[in-house]
């Protein structure tokens, strides 16, 4: 069902999020299927975050709304450790490090690099991770549906997406034939992106990787896009890319490049258009719902891994507008939210 809802400078349309792969008794919504896992002491429960700032804070106050909706109070029933890297993702393994020695509960990683930093730090503390592109490839699981190690949580699957992405872009941009693909070589699944090019062929468009690692890296990658005449940057699924998100967009847009992006808040901050599934409300309750269910005994290994559904198109027409491209009606029609 569908939804329209004007808001201040638009019209937002929106749709529900759903997901597969979950669970047998898994609570949905925020309904507590038993109640809370009881203790006289508060469980402890680490945060292994690769942001800063905002980002931060906004996930950490989705984990506890989500918390909350299932029964826990925070400083009552559970309490938080957190450590973020500020962007500087080589700090996770230490940070991961940290988390085991305090002898948390459990640790909720959230990104692919988080994971990762949490899985070499520990292989019995149990692990719920979001905002992972491939669990499986990359050794979190052994398979989706029973991933049999101390690790469960939210796949993205946002490399298989990249495909469809391209299709958009090039209906959205007239004349499109040279696409940039910003990526952070130091993500461990930058490997699995160098087949943008076999996506492209097919497609007519012509592609080419540009790399950052970090802000002072952002620079040269622009430069690198004007000496390849790119005419659209599509941005990988990339934590540290993500926190980049404002700068990154306002770049595209001084060098007037349609830019496209897994995830909606990119849009949000002035990104041309996103393709990808992005509820990370209703993404947070699953999170606390496999929390709930491992603090009561659960082990992560037996807990499938979610995949999501429905993946959802994200367009800012005001960035349109700045770079004089007119939106097609049928990507209108298609679009989950357009921001007019």
């Amino acid at each position: 069902m569908q939804v329209a809802e004007r808001v201040a400078g638009g019209t937002v349309i929106r749709r529900r999020t759903l997901l597969i792969g979950i669970p047998s008794g898994l609570p949905l919504g925020g309904v507590l299927a038993r109640p809370p896992v009881s203790s006289q002491a508060p469980k402890v429960i680490g945060l292994l975050f690769p942001w800063n700032g905002d980002d931060v804070a906004e996930n950490s106050g989705l984990f506890v709304a989500a918390m909350g909706q299932i029964g826990y109070v925070k400083e009552t029933s559970f309490t938080l450790v957190t450590r973020t890297s500020d962007g500087h993702e080589e700090r996770l393994d230490a940070l991961a490090q940290e988390l085991v020695n305090l002898r948390v509960d459990l640790i909720f990683a959230a990104s692919t690099v988080a994971a990762s930093a949490a899985k070499k730090a520990t292989g019995a503390m149990p692990i719920v991770f979001m905002y992972v592109t491939d669990p499986v490839g990359a050794g979190f699981a052994e398979s989706l549906a029973r991933p049999g190690h101390n690790m469960t949580g939210l796949a993205n699957l946002t490399l298989n997406l990249d495909g469809k992405r391209l299709e958009l872009l090039k209906q959205m941009v007239p004349g499109l034939v040279r696409v940039s693909y910003l990526v952070n070589p130091k993500n461990p699944l930058t490997a699995s992106v160098l087949r943008i090019k076999d996506l492209a062929a097919p497609l007519g468009l012509r592609t080419f990787i540009s790399n950052a690692s970090s802000r002072d890296e952002l620079a040269g990658a622009f430069d690198d896009m004007r000496t390849q005449r790119a005419q659209a940057v599509m941005v990988m699924s990339d934590s540290y890319l993500f926190s980049l998100r404002k700068e990154i967009s306002a770049l595209a847009l001084r060098d007037r490049l349609a830019s496209m992006w897994s995830f909606a808040d990119c849009v949000e901050a002035g990104g041309l258009m996103s393709y990808g599934a992005d509820d990370s409300g209703a993404e947070m309750r699953q999170v606390a719902a496999y929390v709930d269910k491992i603090l009561n005994g659960a082990k992560p290994g037996d807990l499938a891994i979610q995949q999501p559904s429905k993946f959802d198109l994200v367009i800012n027409g005001r960035t349109a507008n700045m770079l004089a491209i007119k939106i097609p009606r049928q990507l209108r029609l298609q679009a989950e939210k357009v921001i007019d």
